[in-house]
């Protein structure tokens, strides 16, 4: 609708000579009324073109009233203060709306396709050392609904998974295994402070490591390795085990151990992800990068643009060229490559890929990773906007109001498994995009457990299994709802429950275009529960199996297209839209 009336108001602007390049569409600002007192749409074109012209604002506003095409779409306008135009949309336009619903089905509330931009949208990208926990869940869970918003309003995506099994955190995951399994075989040693901590630690350790890696004695194992914390450096500790481990087990069997550790959390990530409704089209090795050449090809292209010098032994890319705080390092004084090296050549690559947008959803602690990367994009001649990185803040566990603690390498910390488990999929995925990404989440575990009205999942879901229910009713009456019938008298529908719903209906199309402009699935989240919150307002006002076969059919009509955008809309976020409950 709203589009729609955006295109009318364009028609008028250019019939006046005066405003012709300006009556465009895209150009025209239409937003819904915050009060329905003032109609249902506002726009304030008459105010920005005065501006421009210097004339009066509602001499204007009068103007393209005036000029507007007759449509049935409006039932009247107005004037309303310094020259807004206010619009009341006709009964008529809600009716062809409730019907478009009725047609469209599950695709109700796609945009059009806009196959110019491809999306690539990378999540989760946890480190291959251990388990997803509830923070890498509510990465999982914003991503994919963003990716599904997108893909709603019309864009082209791939989701993408940033598998990052190269560098040190592979070594200390080899050697944690490795010291796990001696300790398995009898070895009596304190475990590295650096070391992962967690159980799964073991269980990695009995499939992978078999009797020849674990024959040694505690004297050989540290010759020559500094004391651990707190008596020394628990990094300097952890880095000469690595290289004991090189030593004593050769280079090749350790880089196979690690190999094998890495595989196997890889896949739990995998199936955990999975059974949480969260699918990648690609998942892309921080290995392959340096292996295919893709790091060589980017500084090779920093290169020739001159954007990287030399400085102690070292390679510098000139980031600070572009707006980041400092010049960054790209291969060490040793010819090691960095991290960021990585950084920008897995970000080279996606844009060779033909991706012409990049969203990276990364959790808070990556904040100074931005300037870098788009730096290095800039320095390639890539545009800077093409990188988003929105950053999702942490999550807070709530069991029975109390706050449970957390720590990833300690080993002490709830799975997003364990939460699932708990609390299921749908309350996991809905409470997760409850709430913007850049605000810290509270999530209680015993409300996304309830069976009750104040949990937003079940009052939702409760909403669509009760359109279910009127028609297992309807059924055990003998009767059957007849749509064409339904559409056709929906102008019986006149209650002002019924009116509110409809209205709230058409709302739909233009939730989908702003959350997904805004990457904004809490946007959606909030509608579902209006739109639920109506729904309910109507179930308890009034009966839907009366004996007037048109009014009958007209409600019916109405909430099947609710439960249709319930479903549309619980589709997206990845929650389950049942029939009963």
């Amino acid at each position: 609708m709203k589009n729609s009336i955006a295109q009318l108001v364009a028609q008028a602007l250019d019939q006046l000579p005066e405003f012709t390049t300006t009556g465009k569409a895209a150009e025209v600002t239409v937003e819904r009324t915050r009060d329905s007192k003032y109609g249902d749409f506002a726009s304030n074109i008459a105010m920005r073109l005065a501006r421009v012209a210097g004339g009066k604002p509602r001499e204007l506003a009068q103007l393209i009233i005036h000029k507007l095409p007759e449509s049935d779409l409006i039932d009247k306008m107005e004037v309303a203060g310094p020259g807004f135009i206010n619009f009341y949309i006709s009964r008529t336009a809600f009716h062809r709306e409730i019907a478009l619903i009725i047609d469209k089905g599950d695709q109700y509330g796609r945009g059009e396709s806009n196959p110019d931009t491809r999306y690539l949208i990378e999540f989760v990208s946890a480190n291959p050392t251990g388990p997803l926990h509830v923070g890498h869940g509510r990465l999982a869970a914003f991503g994919a609904t963003l990716a599904n918003l997108l893909q709603t309003a019309g864009y082209p995506v791939d989701r993408e998974y940033y598998v990052n099994d190269a560098g040190r955190q592979m070594d200390i995951l080899g050697v944690s295994v490795w010291l796990r399994a001696l300790q398995t075989a009898g070895l009596d040693f304190a475990f590295p402070e650096a070391g992962y901590q967690g159980d799964y630690i073991r269980d990695i350790a009995a499939t992978v490591c078999d009797r020849r890696v674990l024959t040694l004695s505690v004297e050989l194992l540290y010759e020559n390795v500094p004391p651990d914390a707190p008596d020394g450096d628990r990094e300097d500790h952890i880095d000469a085990l690595i290289e004991r481990a090189g030593t004593l087990l050769g280079n090749e069997a350790f880089g196979a151990l690690r190999q094998k550790s890495l595989e196997i959390i890889r896949n739990e990530i995998r199936d955990d992800l999975a059974e949480f409704g969260v699918e990648f089209d690609c998942w892309f090795s921080e290995q392959g990068l340096a292996r295919q050449g893709h790091i060589n090809d980017a500084l090779s292209e920093l290169g020739e643009r001159n954007m990287l010098y030399e400085k102690d032994g070292a390679t510098w890319f000139r980031a600070t060229k572009f707006g980041d705080e400092k010049d960054r390092v790209v291969i060490r004084d040793n010819g090691m490559k960095t991290y960021f090296a990585s950084d920008i050549a897995y970000h080279y690559h996606k844009r060779k890929r033909g991706y012409g947008m990049m969203l990276d959803i990364l959790g808070a602690d990556h904040h100074g990773y931005v300037a870098r990367v788009r730096a290095g994009l800039q320095a390639m001649g890539y545009e800077k906007d093409c990188l988003e990185v929105p950053l999702v803040q942490f999550v807070s566990l709530y069991r029975g109001g109390k706050k449970l603690s957390m720590s990833t390498r300690s080993g002490e910390f709830i799975s997003l498994r364990q939460l699932r488990e708990e609390v299921g999929n749908d309350a996991a995925r809905f409470f997760y995009v409850s709430r913007s990404n850049d605000q810290h989440l509270d999530f209680d575990m015993e409300l996304a457990k309830s069976r009750s009205n104040e949990n937003p999942v079940y009052y939702i879901q409760y909403a669509h299994a009760r359109v279910a229910s009127v028609f297992r009713q309807l059924q055990e009456k003998s009767l059957c709802w007849d749509s064409a019938n339904g559409a056709a008298n929906l102008r019986h529908l006149v209650e002002d429950h019924e009116s509110a719903l409809m209205s709230r209906l058409s709302r739909y199309p233009e939730i989908i275009e702003t959350a997904a402009r805004n990457r904004a699935p809490q946007y959606l989240v909030h509608y579902l529960r209006e739109l639920a919150n109506d729904f309910h307002a109507y179930y308890n006002a009034h009966l839907f199996i009366v004996e007037d076969k048109d009014l009958r059919d007209a409600r019916l009509t109405l909430i099947v297209a609710t439960q249709i955008v319930i479903a549309n809309s619980l589709r997206i976020i990845g929650v389950s839209a049942p029939d009963s409950m």
